[in-house]
């Protein structure tokens, strides 16, 4: 059997471009989800499909990076899937299918895949960096205003800023944390955030 996987990190994010070329192989199921890629355990649709695998499916990502963030829960998760019997296959990598010999098959792609993840997290470690001295110098000239609320007065997207008053709005007319975090999918820290700023007021 044939599976997809697609995942965004932010529920503003679209997962119609990644969904669109899965088809096009095309597989069977596509398991989707929109949640950061920093750990595996927040990602429930990830692991239904590695629940599900079984010897000789394959699993389909348009990019590795899909899958994980670092080289350690990327190589967890390719064991696994080597585990059950299955194979992995990115869109953005050679595909060594029609190599006839199944060991210098996965051998090829074992190389690739390694190659891919540590040159990727390599490049993530310099882009922290790059930000990292950026805000230090930003600090030193006094100009450094920290992170941008996502979800404020001023927050830069439009639709945030509107679940932003909608939140507000709601904590003065009485809707508990519970009932708000549920309506807007939003973290429990948000709603307290807003409440702490209302009773400031």
């Amino acid at each position: 059997m044939k599976f997809g996987y697609v995942r965004v990190s932010s529920k503003d994010q679209n997962l119609a471009r990644q969904v669109e070329k899965l088809k096009r192989i095309p597989v069977d199921k596509v398991f989707s989800e929109k949640e950061s890629g920093r750990t595996i355990n927040n990602r429930s649709e990830l692991l239904n499909l590695l629940k599900q695998i079984k010897r000789n499916d394959i699993i389909y990502v348009t990019s590795l990076d899909r899958l994980g963030r670092n080289a350690d829960d990327l190589t967890e998760i390719i064991q696994y899937i080597k585990k059950k019997g299955a194979s992995l296959q990115s869109l953005d990598l050679p595909d060594f299918s029609n190599v006839p010999d199944v060991n210098l098959r996965n051998m090829l792609t074992d190389i690739l895949i390694t190659v891919f993840k540590f040159q990727a997290q390599s490049e993530r470690e310099k882009i922290k960096e790059r930000q990292r001295e950026g805000i230090a110098l930003a600090k030193k000239r006094g100009v450094y205003k920290g992170r941008p609320v996502l979800y404020g007065a001023d927050s830069p997207n439009p639709h945030k800023k509107k679940i932003y008053f909608a939140i507000k709005k709601g904590l003065n007319a009485g809707y508990s944390v519970a009932d708000l975090v549920t309506k807007y999918g939003v973290s429990h820290g948000t709603i307290y955030r807003i409440k702490k700023e209302i009773s400031k007021n």
